[in-house]
This record gives structure tokens, C-alpha cells and sequence, in this order.
């Protein structure tokens, strides 16, 4: 059993930064090796892939927040983080981390961090 913990969220205004964290625990065999997304959700809507980080740390964004988000990871920790930038109410959402979609089954889903961008 793998427990994702996701931390770091919150309320800012418009244009501001956050930095979300997602420590991952438990039966992980070679954390390295495995492809990470951060995912988000609107209350009533499905889950929406955000970024993903491969193996070999190449980052992969949605385009809605290509060149505001940079995602990355901590293999040594087994963390991977993501810094928001120039953050848009349209970002508002629940956060989450998992294994990237390519990689199935995904590991349990952790509470999330919320994140609202309102003035």
C-alpha cells in the first residue's frame, strides 16, 4: 500500500505563486523509475491531468498551464512538488498526485490540497 500525502495549498490572488509538495510512502519499489502527474478537480467536474514528470525528470504540462507551472521531483525523498505561478481563478481546484496515466493501477488517491485563486 503506497500513501500519498499532498500539502501546500491555499488562497492567493490572482497572479500570485503557490508551491504544492506530494510525499509519497509505503510499498514503493524504486520511486525513481516511476512516471508522477499532478492531477486537479473541480467539485462536480472529472479529474483533470495537470503536469506529469517522467522517469528521467522530462516534464510534460496541459496547455492550459504550460510556461506558469513547473513541476519536479525528489527521487531521494520520494516527493514531487509543483510551483505555480501566476496563478488564475480558472485554477482554482482540489490538487492531487499519483502515478502518471500512462502507468496503471494508480495508487490509492491522498485528500488533496486545496487551492483557490480569488481576489
Amino acid at each position: 500500500q503506497v500513501d500519498l500525502v499532498e500539502s501546500g495549498g491555499g488562497l492567493v490572488q490572482p497572479g500570485q505563486s503557490l508551491r504544492l509538495s506530494c510525499a509519497a510512502s509505503g510499498s514503493i519499489f524504486r520511486f525513481r523509475i516511476l512516471p508522477m502527474s499532478w492531477y486537479r478537480q473541480v467539485s462536480g467536474k472529472q479529474r483533470e491531468l495537470v503536469a506529469t514528470i517522467t522517469s528521467d525528470s522530462t516534464p510534460i504540462y496541459a496547455d492550459s498551464v504550460k510556461g506558469r507551472f513547473l513541476i519536479s521531483r525528489d527521487n531521494a525523498k520520494n516527493t514531487i512538488t509543483l510551483q505555480m505561478n501566476s496563478l488564475k481563478p480558472e485554477d482554482t481546484a482540489v490538487y492531487y498526485c499519483n502515478l502518471a496515466p500512462s502507468v496503471a493501477p494508480s495508487w490509492a488517491w491522498g485528500q488533496g490540497t486545496q487551492v483557490t485563486v480569488s481576489s
